[in-house]
């Protein structure tokens, strides 16, 4: 026994310094830019204090918005909501309802089902699953992303083991899009490559291509036999109208080409915690579909089974009543042109000032995210001397731009840029 004793308490030390060191080369990770910057907000005790780093939807209070047909889709489905585990795939009803949305009403691809297509974790959730899709589908493959981009597009495709490529997008002197760059980029790539686009309301800049320009990209694409994987994250919530910002995606859908696609719930319907998406590929036949769709609940299933129940609920009460529909048009139509509002306020507000800078880029770019063309440094000005907190890369948040705040947002980046 006493034998026993000492070889346990000789295992013991061993054990504690083995165990003692599993962790100790792990570091602090690095803060996330966008929830850093709402940090330093919350902690600033001025009441001058203004953020247009968050993105998400306010009011022009500044509160965030519940929409009435959200509420009254909660209100119906309240007490009557089962517990149950929905399938691998999600809410069928949502997922059908999601699909109207994007490839249209009538749409000859649903009607022949030809799209798999599965409830997601929104719109990143989708990204995810479809990044891994395509490492296991395509080994061989790359992701070509866009310069700038959502910086969580680069995680997700990194974390699926993708390599990435970068194609030109914005052109930093005139504030627009570099056509001409992109396009010789999609002209470069070897045939066959997979291209990460914005349908609408590009982030972080704003910047979309016009029709014509999406034909001539469609039209390469096809030349080139590349695959597009569209991320649309602001359908409505971009011009007020879903039929418009569906744009892109339908040229691509005229023109024969075979899409994904990764849909979100957070920003048209607020239903940000919710945590409601889709992830879509158009196949060739319904037989390739189920196999696809087969496949994209096999990944989801080791990431977390069965997706959630009570956002897709509200979703599909919402899409699948006429009525509720109708509000939601209408409701979302408001929170866009709220936005649009406070882009000719801000652009107003600036000019009226004197400034020698064009400011015309403010109200040319669309959706929630103006990309100012502010530098590093006068964006720190900003913070340091007038309170107003966003991210460094010059991204403005329009949600927080209201009537109460827009003259002294604009007098504070008139200080900081008419030097420039």
């Amino acid at each position: 026994m006493a034998f026993r004793r000492i070889i346990l308490g000789q295992v013991g030390r061993v054990g504690e310094r083995s165990m003692s060191s599993w962790w100790r080369n792990v570091q602090p990770a690095a803060k996330d830019p966008i929830l850093g910057v709402t940090e330093a907000f919350l902690a600033d005790p001025s009441p001058d204090k203004v953020n247009v780093g968050v993105g998400a939807y306010r009011d022009d209070n500044g509160k965030p918005v519940v929409l009435e047909c959200v509420r009254e889709a909660e209100r119906r489905i309240a007490g009557n909501l089962s517990m149950e585990y929905l399938p691998m795939g999600g809410s069928a009803k949502m997922v059908e309802e999601t699909l109207r949305l994007a490839y249209g009403e009538n749409s000859d691809l649903i009607k022949d089902k030809r799209i798999a297509a599965i409830q997601s974790l929104s719109g990143t959730g989708a990204c995810r699953i479809f990044a891994e899709f395509q490492r296991r589908f395509c080994p061989d493959s790359q992701i070509y992303i866009p310069v700038p981009t959502w910086a969580n597009h680069h995680n997700i495709w990194r974390d699926a083991h993708v390599p990435q490529r970068t194609f030109h997008y914005y052109h930093p002197e005139s504030r627009g899009l570099d056509f001409a760059s992109m396009m010789d980029d999609i002209k470069s790539a070897p045939n066959g490559s997979f291209f990460l686009l914005h349908a609408c309301a590009h982030n972080p800049t704003g910047v979309d291509p016009s029709e014509e320009q999406w034909r001539e990209i469609s039209y390469q694409f096809k030349v080139k036999g590349h695959f597009p994987f569209f991320d649309m994250a602001y359908q409505g919530f971009a011009s007020g109208d879903p039929e418009r910002d569906a744009k892109s995606i339908r040229i691509f859908l005229e023109d024969g080409h075979l899409i994904g696609c990764a849909q979100s719930y957070a920003k048209n319907m607020g239903l940000y915690g919710q945590r409601v998406g889709c992830l879509s590929v158009v196949c060739e036949d319904e037989k390739q579909a189920v196999a696809v769709k087969s496949q994209l609940q096999q990944l989801a299933r080791p990431m977390y089974s069965n997706p959630p129940t009570h956002g897709a609920l509200i979703v599909s009460t919402v899409l699948g009543d006429p009525n509720l529909k109708k509000l939601w048009l209408k409701e979302v139509k408001g929170m866009a042109d709220r936005i649009i509002g406070a882009r000719i306020a801000l652009r107003q507000n600036l000019e009226k000032l004197g400034s020698s800078l064009s400011w015309k880029h403010i109200t040319n770019q669309i959706g929630m995210f103006c990309y100012s063309g502010l530098t590093p440094e006068q964006v720190d000005r900003l913070t340091n001397e007038f309170h107003i907190y966003m991210t460094r890369n010059g991204r403005i948040s329009m949600a927080g731009v209201t009537t109460g705040n827009v003259g002294y947002l604009a007098n504070a980046i008139h200080e900081v840029s008419k030097s420039a």
